[in-house]
């Protein structure tokens, strides 16, 4: 969907940042890092294995958190599970003043 989509809640220049400069900057060092890991394998070089250990955490981990923040959202309006509802429920007491909690 269009980066503008979840206006007025996200805008459209968060989605862009999130998107072309967060989350791309995880994918690219995450590459980079995945790259000069299997130089590290090839030349068995055990010190350069644990030192990209940081990276490749640190990017992974960034990219796998952007890519459920985007499988999460949509510019679709939908009600949630009835397992959701019922926790919701139980903590907040409805699900509208769980809305009213988070606004």
């Amino acid at each position: 969907f269009d980066y503008a989509a979840l206006e007025p809640i996200i805008c459209r220049e968060i989605m862009e940042l999130h998107h072309q400069k967060h989350h791309q900057t995880y994918v690219n060092n995450l590459n980079a890092a995945e790259e000069q890991l299997q130089e590290a394998l090839q030349k068995n070089d055990a010190s350069k294995i644990i030192a990209l250990g940081g990276a490749l955490k640190f990017n992974g981990g960034g990219h796998i958190n952007h890519t459920i923040f985007w499988n999460n959202l949509s510019p679709e309006r939908s009600d949630p599970s009835k397992e959701l509802k019922e926790a919701l429920e139980k903590r907040f007491g409805s699900f509208e003043n769980f809305k009213k909690e988070l606004s």
